[in-house]
């Protein structure tokens, strides 16, 4: 089987490419005929698989962690497509392994949807996994938050080495407990990233968002004294207009940044945080480290920055209440033409709902100059209730696109966008200006 099911799953990747396929569709193929082939290569790495999940910021952390390793020298296998399901992996392999099946690579760094991580650990046990955030997020397919929380918990015990947490997020720190359990069969060494003091207003939990004036956080006192917080490997202290102060090893060091938005730089420590960890305690180049951290680009359709007529016109992914509140405040109104696109399809979640537990009055000034996608009428109605002007109204991505330049020539442009319409727009956009290929 081993003999044939490479090249044929090759062939199948390489038909799928050129009629314009799902970057996945190969990997279920191989996943059929050879059940074995996604454990066998992975488990030829020196430095074993990491596994990076989350809520929110997987693509983009991802994206960091693996140019802080390749900083380092290290050759680094990832699932580039953002296709973050278990046969999302195994295409990606195809399209990295040689006709004989092997792959040249010290360390698989992979982002995995919260669900599908549980299948893929179940299957090649992580050496390192990073846990981001667990945030309200496509409830039609995880229900209740703590679902999420207990998804996450699952991919930390079956993890073998080190277990990065997110020690700003309850339900993220509280996996620690499990880990120490005397019912844990691996226990992984655990490492936390965090904040400064003063940055934890900027990033709230999902109890932060919900908790009325006057209640009090699950897992704070009537008095508001919170636990302990413990030490966290590293500390992200400020973030500039175009900087960061990060602090680790009892050093603070400041790098300039070319990623944009305050969510993706708190998860610079966390990538800052899991790379370390993988590194080991062998000799790392920190000041290279650091200088490929403020190198890092965002990933397709994260604050990603194409040119459009002479301007540029800005991607910005929203899927949640904490992403979108995150995505209005990391980039301003002022200034920019903007387009909301809101799809519904299955991997954006089905239920919307969630738009009303984001605030739009930072839209008001300028306006929003069209709505689109699936749920266009839908977004209309909430910037309504928030009084946000708005202009069209087209549930037809293209149509609206090409509105959306023809109105707006001359000026820079923002798209707020869910996943799936996002990469629709980056179709279209591909016709007519320079778009990352994500292959």
């Amino acid at each position: 089987m081993f003999s044939f099911s490479v090249p044929l799953g090759k062939v199948v990747r390489g038909l799928s490419r050129l009629r314009g396929g799902g970057s996945a569709f190969p990997g279920l193929v191989v996943e059929k005929i050879d059940p074995g082939f996604m454990q066998r290569t992975l488990a030829s790495l020196p430095h074993g698989v990491a596994v990076v999940t989350g809520t929110n910021g997987k693509t983009t952390t991802t994206k960091m962690v693996v140019e802080l390793l390749e900083s380092q020298g290290l050759k680094v296998f990832t699932n580039r497509s953002g296709s973050n399901f278990t046969r999302g992996v195994a295409a990606s392999l195809l399209g990295d392994v040689d006709w004989r099946g092997k792959l040249d690579a010290d360390v698989a760094v992979l982002e995995l949807d919260e669900a599908h991580a549980v299948h893929f650990v179940n299957k090649v046990s992580p050496r390192f996994s990073l846990l981001l955030n667990v945030l309200r997020d496509q409830l039609d397919r995880f229900g209740e938050i703590d679902k999420t929380a207990r998804l996450l918990e699952h991919i930390a015990l079956k993890t073998t080495d080190t277990v990065v947490l997110n020690r700003e997020d309850p339900r993220v720190a509280r996996i620690a407990q499990a880990i120490h359990s005397p019912d844990a069969v691996l226990h992984p060494a655990i490492r936390y990233f965090g904040l400064d003091e003063s940055l934890r207003s900027t990033f709230p939990n999902d109890d932060d968002m919900r908790t009325a004036t006057g209640t009090t956080s699950p897992g704070t006192s009537a008095a508001g004294d919170a636990p302990a917080a413990p030490a966290a490997d590293v500390v992200l202290r400020r973030v500039g207009a175009d900087d960061a102060d990060f602090e680790f090893d009892g050093e603070t060091v400041t790098t300039r940044m070319k990623l944009r938005g305050v969510y993706n730089i708190f998860n610079a420590a966390a990538a800052l945080s899991l790379a370390r960890a993988i590194l080991g305690a062998g000799e790392v180049d920190t000041p290279k480290l650091v200088k490929a951290l403020g190198e890092v680009a965002p990933a397709f359709g994260r604050g990603e920055s194409l040119t459009v007529d002479g301007q540029p016109l800005e991607l910005v992914l929203v899927k949640n209440p904490s992403g979108f509140r995150l995505g209005l405040k990391s980039f301003p109104a002022g200034g920019y033409a903007t387009m909301i696109a809101i799809n519904d399809n299955y991997a954006d979640g089905r239920d919307m709902s969630w738009l009303w537990d984001v605030e739009f009055e930072s839209l008001r000034g300028n306006g929003v100059e069209v709505l689109t996608g699936v749920r266009a009428y839908d977004m209309a109605l909430r910037l309504q209730y928030d009084e946000v002007p708005f202009g069209a109204v087209e549930t037809d991505i293209t149509a609206a696109l090409r509105t959306f330049i023809d109105g707006s020539r001359g000026k820079p442009k923002r798209i707020f966008c869910t996943y799936t319409a996002m990469l629709a727009i980056r179709r279209e956009l591909a016709k007519i200006t320079i778009v990352e290929v994500v292959s």
